[in-house]
């Protein structure tokens, strides 16, 4: 049996005649797709280059495997996007894809706010052209795009400066545009929570509800960013009112959040006082599921004097552990095996993007003899809840010695289905396979 697995063959526990395993939860950090801190991959010219291999290879190492790509279209404000320029969209997509990394993606045209930093972004019309050029590479690498961000309007693309887009209907038709030029299997986030309120209507009350999230809607798919995070009482205007952060607050369960901050301030401590909420708490209510790596240092400084920074690096999005399975206790090839698995999110977020949930059952030799999907959606494994998982599965027949039960939560878009590096790892001792991105959970002898 597992290492990390404690067996209790005598059937304590509830009175199922199941036997029952616990698991030893994990306090290391490690590297998850779609979440976590991210690294800053900033495009300014067509070089034809992808993400460098040995920028991936150290953030892997310190527990990241998210890049904010930013692609700037300074050169680009008023005529199409070069050629060149679209193939090393390309190459930085690719390269993700064999690394073993995903993206956050922005698009802009300013990379200041001054006068000289004019024009800070380009017309509707040419923001609407430069859509349809992208749109195909949205299309063909969406499986590494996590997230896209609205960006195109205003300065470093955060919807403020802005000469081109001062009225409603000139962004809710950006935003239009971006949905209907990214697949639906993908979210774009929003600078603030009041402009997914105004441009389509909602409220405090049209929150999303379990039933309605992660369905190919409007209200489903816009997520949001805070580019000033804990930077102040309403973080640099991003909340005009307490509504609007009750808001994301609410939104947040199903919905991408990240950001970063940009000023070190009272807000951004760890924990929380009689003024402020503190960081780790705030990351909770706001189901954080990315931040900036790089940016603000101060702030970033703060949370590792202050001792939060670890905490905030296992928490960020998922943290999936397993508590107890509860299996048949005398399997036998071709007949039916029952199983209960009992897990908790450690994290501030569930998974958001699809993911798949399988079970697999290898022989002595590590061969997958059989793949169950699991009837399971991990993007409703809440934070803060127990879920339990109940399936009988049937086991092959003519099937002999030892067999190994996994749980595999791989990437659903077949084009990286089987690379480990995209499959989600628990936080538990010893039961993770680097070379299959399996989770064993269970041994026996048939």
């Amino acid at each position: 049996m597992m290492a990390a697995a404690c067996v209790d063959p005598g059937g304590s526990g509830p009175n199922d005649g199941l036997k029952s395993v616990t698991y030893t939860a994990s306090d290391k950090i490690f590297p998850n797709p779609e979440r976590g801190f991210y690294s800053t991959d900033e495009v300014h010219e067509a070089n034809g280059k992808g993400v460098a291999a040995a920028s991936v290879r150290a953030s892997l190492l310190q527990g990241r495997s998210l890049f904010l790509l930013e692609f700037h279209l300074t050169d680009y404000v008023a005529s199409d996007i070069s050629d060149d320029y679209l193939n090393t969209i390309r190459a930085r997509f690719q390269s993700l894809r064999d690394q073993g990394c995903k993206g956050i993606v922005r698009f802009c045209y300013s990379n200041g706010f001054s006068e000289k930093d004019k024009p800070w972004d380009a017309t509707p019309e040419q923001v609407a052209r430069h859509i349809q050029q992208i749109k195909p590479l949205l299309q063909e690498f969406y499986d590494v795009i996590m997230v896209l961000q609205a960006g195109f309007v205003g300065s470093w693309g955060e919807w403020y400066y802005t000469e081109n887009f001062k009225g409603k209907a000139e962004r809710k038709a950006l935003v239009d545009a971006l949905l209907e030029a990214l697949p639906q299997q993908r979210q774009i986030e929003l600078r603030t929570p009041s402009y997914k309120m105004s441009l389509y209507g909602f409220t405090l009350a049209d929150t999303l509800l379990v039933a309605e999230a992660h369905q190919p809607t409007v209200k489903a798919r816009l997520g949001g960013h805070n580019d000033c995070y804990l930077s102040s009482g309403n973080d640099v205007g991003t909340f005009n009112t307490n509504k609007d952060r009750q808001y994301w607050e609410a939104e947040s369960k199903f919905t991408i959040m990240g950001g970063e901050s940009c000023e070190l301030t009272e807000y951004c401590h760890c924990e929380s006082s009689t003024k402020y909420r503190g960081a780790l708490k705030d990351l909770a209510r706001c189901h954080f599921t990315y931040l900036n790596n790089g940016y603000h240092q101060g702030v970033l400084k703060r949370w590792k004097e202050e001792g939060c920074m670890d905490e905030i690096r296992k928490r960020l999005g998922y943290r999936y552990v397993l508590e107890e399975g509860r299996f048949t206790p005398s399997p036998k090839a071709g007949e039916a095996f029952e199983l209960k698995l009992t897990l908790r999110n450690d994290g501030f977020a569930p998974a958001m993007n699809p993911r798949d949930a399988e079970l697999v059952l290898t022989d002595a030799s590590g061969k997958t003899v059989k793949t169950w999907a699991l009837d399971s959606d991990p993007r409703f494994w809440m934070p803060d809840e127990k879920t339990v998982i109940k399936q009988t599965i049937t086991l092959p027949e003519g099937i002999s010695g030892e067999m190994t039960l996994h749980l595999n939560l791989p990437d659903p878009c077949q084009t990286i289905h089987d690379n480990p590096l995209f499959s989600i790892r628990l936080a538990n001792e010893d039961i993770w396979d680097e070379n299959t991105g399996f989770n064993r959970i269970y041994s026996f002898n048939l």
